[in-house]
């Protein structure tokens, strides 16, 4: 598998640079209208040269970016908006000045662009779009959108905008399907990620995307539908000995009829003025085992719904035969069991699908690691070295067993046609390869 490299320092370069790429790639009009974008682009930034980034880790490894941020929600804070503070995922060294005029080219290098089946062409026409996508998310994180590090470059116009797009042309197809008049549901996009791999993260900042651009949009995690503190005791109790479902987290710790109510009534919030509160786990409570949250602090979300982002870390697995995974860890037998019901309670609800596929599933470790190293470094709690490395373990299981052929067959009841796999590298951008 050929890693992903990223650009070296960019040199500004003169805008006829652009011009003269665009022009070998696309005709006269799409060349004017990419053109002026350009410049509005390097307008609107130049009100925002004197921004700098203060959000930055310095352990240079950053586990996630969006725990300053005020507009994150967190899960683990238990709150209905799930406000947290944020922590760069980029290295702290000195910023790079990349020309504006470098950007489209920029672009047309990512791996994901010929994945999407976008032609240079197609990127021109709609490069207005990718520069007003960017100059957005720069400010959402707080970024100088003239002094973005190469690897900040990539995370947005090579991972989100991308896939932003992608799931732009989703809609439009899933909004195809019906007549003229009548009501469309909202279309759920199902995010099938490792933990720690930025999954939230990306959500995050498409959930921004689609606002900012008029959408309606929601989001949820499989964490949201746990079960309770109670029904996990119960669990527990059922399953003595069997550490996989001793703590919340494997097939058989979440409340399958619940989510099936929720997914359900979301996909009839198609009308003006039709509201619900989305449920919400408190992963802080009973000191650190969990409870669902509070429903007063759950979020309130408003109709004509357009999209629903849905994320989990084992969306999409597939039962496998009992011999299979007995190989892996005998018990892993009963959450494989376990397992058969979820298909009908979250996968048949999903009719588009991301996929990030990691190499190695022992970097979910890793990533975990560094997540509760920086929330140590920020005077917040969080777990011990051997506390992070017993909780990485109760999942290791069902990755060695269900990653595999999730990513040789697709999500359960996945369509080609409506599923994007990415595969990203240690440092959670994408590589070329797949």
């Amino acid at each position: 598998m050929a890693a992903f490299t990223t650009h070296t320092p960019c040199q500004a370069t003169p805008l006829h640079h652009n011009i003269k790429i665009l022009t070998q790639n696309a005709n006269t009009k799409t060349v004017h209208k990419a053109t002026s974008s350009l410049h509005h682009y390097s307008s609107i930034s130049s009100l925002f040269s004197q921004t700098k980034s203060t959000l930055f880790s310095n352990s240079g490894s950053g586990s996630s970016w969006l725990q300053h941020n005020p507009l994150h929600h967190d899960a683990s804070s238990g709150s209905g908006s799930r406000q947290g503070p944020i922590y760069s995922v980029f290295r702290t060294k000195p910023a790079e000045v990349a020309s504006v005029e470098d950007l489209f080219e920029f672009i047309c290098s990512g791996p994901l662009v010929d994945k999407m089946g976008l032609t240079q062409e197609k990127v021109a026409e709609s490069i207005d779009k990718w520069l007003f996508y960017g100059s957005k998310l720069c400010r959402l994180f707080q970024l100088d959108e003239l002094y973005l590090t190469t690897p900040q470059k990539a995370r947005f116009y090579h991972y989100y905008i991308p896939v932003f797009v992608w799931c732009e042309d989703q809609i439009s197809q899933h909004a195809s399907k019906f007549n003229d008049g009548e009501e469309i549901p909202p279309l759920v996009i199902g995010f099938s990620a490792p933990q720690g791999c930025g999954k939230t993260t990306l959500v995050f900042a498409l959930d921004y995307l689609f606002r900012i651009t008029g959408r309606n949009s929601a989001t949820l995690s499989i964490d949201d539908f746990y079960l309770t503190a109670g029904g996990q005791a119960e669990l527990r109790e059922q399953n003595p000995g069997n550490t996989l479902l001793e703590l919340r987290g494997n097939a058989g710790s979440h409340d399958l009829p619940f989510s099936v109510e929720t997914l359900t009534a979301l996909s009839k919030l198609t009308k003006e003025g039709m509201k619900m509160k989305l449920p919400r786990y408190d992963k802080s409570a009973y000191s650190g085992r969990g409870d669902r949250a509070d429903s007063s602090t759950w979020q309130e979300v408003e109709g004509p719904l357009t999209v629903v982002l849905y994320e989990g870390w084992m969306l999409g697995f597939k039962p496998l035969a009992n011999e299979v995974v007995k190989a892996v860890d005998p018990q892993l037998e009963i959450v494989n069991k376990n397992l058969g019901a979820y298909y009908d309670a979250w996968d048949k609800f999903i009719k588009a699908w991301i996929v990030i596929k990691i190499q190695d599933p022992s970097c979910v470790y890793q990533w975990r690691l560094q997540a509760e190293i920086a929330m140590r470094q920020a005077g917040k709690p969080g777990m011990s070295d051997e506390e992070v490395k017993d909780f990485v373990s109760r999942y290791l299981p069902a990755y060695k067993a269900y990653l595999p052929t999730l990513y040789s067959e697709g999500p359960n009841g996945s369509h080609p046609n409506h599923l994007l796999l990415i595969e990203i590298d240690e440092a959670r951008n994408p590589i070329l390869g797949i």
